[in-house]
């Protein structure tokens, strides 16, 4: 079966005729303030409401260049020693914040019945690479220190993220591996990272036009970023991947960066890591804040929860 020919979900179809018969430019064509707008406009129609939890409250905590804005979630008012989810947003590392992902995070806490913290790094253009990591990584060694301002005995630390995120969810993961912080990692979850620079795999060039992330974008979001070419805290496929902790990785089978995060995958296997991989099918990057458009993915956000959660269940 040719890329042409792959199933493309009704919903998905649907949604993706309205997108391209509008006349919208894209976000590179436009200024950055207006573009960050558009993006949190979109994932304000598309998405689910956040769920009622126990808990959803604002923090920081010291970043590298000032202190970095958190949000804490939990389906608990109170509760014992376990794991710490900490979320990394989506957006290219140029457009996306605390709110944009704000009604996804209160779904992963009420879901897996664990307290998550979302993180808003610093944004490129104006905080370029390695402004992201470096953010993502120090609040991550945050968390696992279990401060008082946090109010949780912290076990562990997921490290999960969607997209952009999902690119620092495994760059993270790769430098608490190099040098541990207070608890372990215990899990990572990517959702359809970005993990290299390679513009000529397959997905690339298939999905590169129509499927809501384009070509025009993916280079638009580069530029703002400006990474450092072969530097693995860019691009973590190229980084070390023995004695990875568990990973779910999840990629979307009509995403241009498709093929990274398979190739990721292919890495950690061959690696000997423990890898529970999913692709779902018929479905476009970014489907995980765009839930009320795209009513099919409460399957994908099903199979992702009890991977995760078997994840889990195979430690103990």
């Amino acid at each position: 079966m040719t890329e042409t020919e792959l199933y493309v979900r009704p919903d998905v179809k649907a949604f993706l005729q309205f997108l391209n018969g509008v006349e919208r430019p894209s976000f590179a064509e436009i200024p950055l303030a207006d573009a960050r707008d558009a993006y949190r406009t979109t994932n304000a129609i598309a998405e689910e409401d956040a769920r009622p939890l126990a808990v959803i409250h604002n923090l920081s905590c010291p970043g590298p260049a000032g202190d970095i804005a958190l949000r804490l979630y939990d389906p608990r008012e109170t509760r014992g020693r376990g794991p710490v989810i900490v979320y990394y947003h989506g957006g290219g590392f140029t457009i996306g914040d605390l709110d944009s992902h704000h009604a996804f995070c209160s779904t992963v806490a009420a879901e897996m019945d664990l307290p998550v913290v979302s993180v808003h790094y610093r944004l490129a253009p104006e905080h370029p690479f390695p402004a992201a990591p470096d953010d993502a990584e120090a609040a991550t060694r945050w968390v696992a220190s279990a401060p008082a301002e946090l109010g949780l005995d912290v076990a562990g630390v997921i490290p999960m993220g969607d997209s952009a995120g999902g690119n620092l969810a495994i760059v993270v993961t790769q430098a608490l591996m190099a040098r541990p912080a207070d608890v372990p990692v215990v899990l990572q979850v990517p959702l359809y990272p970005a993990t290299d620079e390679d513009w000529n795999r397959p997905s690339m060039h298939s999905f590169a036009e129509g499927f809501m992330l384009d070509r025009v974008s993916m280079q638009w979001f580069g530029d703002c970023y400006a990474a450092q070419s072969g530097n693995p805290r860019a691009y973590p496929l190229g980084g070390h991947h023995e004695d990875m902790p568990p990973t779910v990785l999840v990629t979307a089978g009509l995403d241009p960066i498709r093929d990274g995060g398979r190739a990721y995958a292919a890495a950690l296997v061959q690696a000997g890591s423990t890898v529970h991989y999913l692709e779902r099918h018929g479905i476009i990057h970014g489907f995980v804040t765009l839930r009320k458009a795209l009513p099919s993915t409460a399957g994908d956000l099903k199979a992702i929860f009890a991977a995760m959660h078997g994840a889990l269940e195979g430690r103990s």
